[in-house]
């Protein structure tokens, strides 16, 4: 049997959920704050945990950076319907958590009745995550954070960096594991294309932040996620990343150093593009592979749209979304990369794009930035 802890400040919420897990056969332990939440883990084992953000004590946020850092779990955060809780959720996300709910907007609510299928529709995607690639993950996180430290106190770096622009002050160290190298020149114009849902904002964090500035690449990116979410993931992004990041409006136009992430419940399509500047449309069509963004649709648009050097790269996540738009993009002469099966923590969307025998390279999520490079370079000179 399946276990679950349900960590809630609220003994309301911490009652429905754990009534709506033990009605679907779910073995079900409560705890009130993020300090017992820690206590529970180490008691019980729990396979999954839902974890609120915002409890006295010790909030959700801390308790999955102790948590993943001595019991890795699976854990699905019940975010509040606002800014604050969206920012939260994302620092949670990053921390180490798969995926998250919005959880109803008050304890007497008419969201509590569309509840219980949201709740165990996300309970089975974080069921199905790998745990030991969160843990290798977590692993590997800390292992960078020790150097980035050590680079710290020895002034040296292994990044370069373009003086030129003072937004790589505000690059995230965490993410340094692309490979440096002064030579590498790149090819005019390239255009990446990233698709992702279940744990993709940690693994599209780790990507963009390591992305060199003279790479100068346009960038797109489809998350699964819910409209009041994307912005602040982009905000985020923005604020970590050396690349400029905003979320999508109808009519954007992107630049090279620029990034686009596609506004939730809305498909990006690109409409035009020249010279290596294009343009983007918002719709409201029909959900494609039942979601809205559709990471079809725009890699689709691109593959139409778009002149070559093209990268797409399908990311962790449930479904098939992404595949068709894999397919294109190989056959309009682009790269195809998939995260490997070892670091994605729901292999759907990988595995269903490699399935199309459509990807070039399936690559760990530490190693895909370094293989975008690869791809994107020009002839490079090694001295020595």
């Amino acid at each position: 049997m399946t276990s679950v802890l349900v960590v809630d400040d609220s003994q309301f919420m911490r009652t429905v959920i754990g009534n709506i897990l033990a009605d679907h056969g779910y073995e079900v332990y409560r705890a009130s704050n993020g300090e017992r939440a820690i206590e529970a883990v180490r008691e019980h084992s729990p396979d999954i945990v839902t974890m609120d953000v915002q409890m006295p004590e010790m909030d959700g946020i801390e308790a999955v950076e102790r948590i993943m850092s001595e019991y890795p779990t699976r854990i699905l955060m019940l975010s509040a319907h606002t800014e604050d809780g969206a920012d939260a959720t994302l620092r949670a996300l990053a921390s180490g958590a798969i995926d998250f709910l919005e959880k109803p907007g008050g304890e007497v609510s008419t969201d509590i009745a569309g509840l219980e299928d949201r709740l165990i529709e996300a309970i089975t995607a974080v069921e199905d995550a790998d745990v030991a690639s969160l843990a290798r993950s977590r692993t590997a996180a800390s292992a960078r954070r020790v150097a980035a430290g050590v680079r710290t106190s020895t002034g040296a770096s292994s990044r370069s960096v373009n003086p030129a622009s003072m937004r790589d002050d505000r690059r995230d160290s965490t993410w340094s594991d692309v490979t440096a190298d002064e030579d590498r020149t790149y090819m005019e114009h390239p255009t990446i294309v990233i698709g992702a849902s279940t744990g993709g904002p940690k693994v599209i964090e780790r990507l963009l932040c390591s992305l060199p500035l003279d790479l100068d690449a346009r960038v797109l990116v489809v998350q699964h996620m819910p409209p009041e979410f994307t912005a602040r993931l982009a905000k985020r992004l923005d604020e970590l990343c050396s690349y400029h990041v905003k979320e999508a409006e109808d009519g954007d136009r992107i630049s090279g150093g620029e990034v686009l992430v596609a506004h939730g419940d809305r498909h990006m399509v690109v409409a035009h593009s020249v010279a290596g500047r294009s343009k983007v449309r918002l719709t409201d069509d029909d959900p494609v592979n039942g979601v809205r963004p559709s990471i079809d649709v725009t890699m689709e648009s691109v593959a139409e749209t778009v002149e070559q050097p093209v990268v797409g790269i399908a990311l962790t996540g449930m479904g098939k979304d992404g595949a068709a738009g894999i397919r294109a993009i190989k056959d309009a002469g682009g790269t195809t990369i998939a995260q490997d099966e070892a670091t994605s923590p729901v292999f759907g969307i990988p595995r269903q794009a490699i399935a199309t025998g459509a990807v070039d390279h399936v690559l760990p999520a530490a190693g895909i930035t370094d293989g975008v490079l690869d791809q994107l370079s020009t002839e490079v000179t090694t001295h020595g």
